[in-house]
């Protein structure tokens, strides 16, 4: 399947976490929109893969993305440097052929996701290369962008999901295994603060931008602007 969009978390709850509204958005505006879970989570404390696949699945439908997928590396073995791992990322790349690439940004405490952001990136740039070693014509996407999550890094830019904030919240309570207290030990994700967490960091981003709820990204190069009047913004005015 073509797609316009891909977006790659590390573990199956990982992209609702972060750029679920992101995907979200471009679905609503009839964008083929997939979605990548580099692996299947099976090194959590909570959950078994069969489950986790389950739940991403109905995850996927709520957000009303066309695809989603585990590329099936190996959790908490995630590597930059590894050339199995990197084919099979350009492998990805190569036939969904997205114009947008989502990774996660790689200034966060988990090691699968500062390794996924590399290994993203890295794919994103062999994948243009004719002579690279791995499956398909080669293709390179126009844009690669980095989920901001738990960091202290300045966005550069912030997507307005005010609209369909209520999606990503629906998509992120299907990973139920994670967030039930009931199911197993507790984790951060179990702790009483984290629906609030998750609240008071959509604020944030919006608060920035001055929306209601926004999502954070970073971006490598310069962003064009192709009409000077997105420069003049929304509804504006001054404070």
């Amino acid at each position: 399947m073509t797609l316009d969009a891909l977006v790659f978390g590390s573990h199956p709850d990982d992209v609702e976490l972060a750029s679920g509204g992101l995907a979200a958005l471009l679905a609503a505006h009839g964008h083929a929109v997939g979605v990548c879970d580099l692996t299947r989570g099976e090194r959590a404390s909570r959950g078994t893969p069969a489950e986790r696949a389950a739940e991403a699945a109905e995850a996927a439908r709520r957000l009303g993305v066309a695809e989603r997928f585990s590329a099936g590396l190996p959790d908490l073995g995630l590597d930059r440097r590894d050339p199995a791992q990197l084919r099979a990322v350009v492998a990805i790349l190569r036939a969904r052929r997205p114009r947008l690439v989502v990774a996660p940004d790689d200034d966060d405490a988990h090691p699968d996701h500062v390794e996924a952001s590399h290994l993203v990136r890295r794919a994103c740039y062999l994948a243009g290369l004719a002579r690279f070693d791995a499956p398909g014509e080669r293709h390179r996407p126009e844009r690669l962008l980095f989920a901001l999550y738990r960091t202290v890094r300045p966005p550069h830019l912030v997507v307005d999901v005010t609209p369909v904030w209520e999606r990503r919240q629906a998509a992120l309570a299907a990973h139920v295994s994670q967030l039930d207290p009931a199911r197993g030990p507790a984790t951060y994700l179990t702790h009483p603060d984290f629906a609030s967490e998750v609240e008071a960091r959509g604020r944030w981003f919006g608060a920035l931008v001055g929306v209601r709820y926004g999502e954070g990204y970073r971006t490598r190069g310069p962003v064009a602007v192709a009409d000077a009047r997105a420069l003049l913004g929304g509804a504006g005015g001054a404070a």
